[in-house]
């Protein structure tokens, strides 16, 4: 998971530094360098491209590319730590939706602790005036499509592979962002191609090394070390980019993750229980 954790951080890394391309290219090269991957291991493996449940498929994959693209305009505006760790008010979210159109329960201790991670979000916004309130807007509008993501999946289930899963939230991604780059192409230079190239394969390799370390150990054990990407990517946003994160920025940004993990250690045990 710390390998996964790293990818994604760089990758991360990598979005910030091209923040003068256009957010639909990034969303282009980020799908397209990743789909070289996901063909190759579905045509190997002899799966099925199609998948079966072909309408949660492609409206997983419609959805996941508006939270990807409003992810990756946030970051001209925010610092990159501070982005990604709003991002992972997903989950929230994802309770919240899971409540009304699937019916489940979230227990009360679940529920505080999701008030935690909101709280981290006033102190992050309250102490710190300089954040601007159009990438924290953006940036909250990806992290509600995340959380339709979360649903979305759950209803598809088993009942597609989950390579085909991403391999539709590829193939999407790269023809919206192609379509949309036409109008809004910032011509790349030098390493700039390299870097943009570099998105698909730390996007995949992230997320290949996070499969594994699910499939080795328990969620409980291994999901909350997902959050590292945070502290990873906050690293390199003050070491690569100077990003200055006051006192109250790096609290509001704990108090996310704090809140975050307990919830997924509280569901690892409730689960276990059962």
């Amino acid at each position: 998971m710390i390998i996964s954790t790293i990818a994604f951080a760089c990758m991360n890394a990598t979005v910030k530094y091209l923040t003068h391309i256009s957010a639909y290219q990034i969303v282009f090269f980020r799908s397209i360098g990743s789909l070289f991957f996901t063909f190759g291991f579905l045509l190997k493996n002899k799966i099925p491209l199609l998948g079966n449940n072909r309408k949660l498929l492609v409206l997983r994959g419609l959805v996941g590319v508006v939270s990807m693209t409003l992810f990756f305009m946030s970051t001209k505006y925010l610092p990159i730590g501070t982005a990604v760790s709003l991002r992972y008010m997903g989950p929230i979210f994802a309770a919240i939706f899971a409540v009304f159109l699937l019916k489940e329960k979230v227990k009360a201790l679940q529920w505080l602790f999701f008030a935690m991670a909101f709280s981290g979000v006033i102190i992050l916004k309250g102490f710190n005036t300089e954040l601007n309130w159009f990438g924290l807007i953006l940036i909250f509008i990806s992290a509600i499509f995340i959380g339709l993501v979360y649903i979305i999946i759950s209803k598809i289930g088993k009942g597609d592979h989950p390579v085909v899963v991403v391999n539709y939230f590829l193939v999407i991604s790269t023809l919206v962002g192609g379509l949309l780059s036409i109008n809004n192409w910032v011509q790349p230079v030098g390493k700039e191609w390299a870097l943009l190239l570099a998105l698909g394969v730390f996007g995949y390799f992230g997320q290949v090394n996070m499969t594994k370390a699910l499939q080795a150990a328990s969620t409980t054990q291994v999901a909350p070390l997902k959050y590292l990407e945070v502290i990873f990517t906050l690293l390199f946003g003050v070491f690569f980019f100077s990003e200055i994160y006051t006192f109250w920025s790096l609290l509001g940004i704990a108090l996310i993750i704090a809140g975050l993990v307990l919830n997924i250690i509280y569901k690892g045990k409730k689960i276990i229980k059962q």
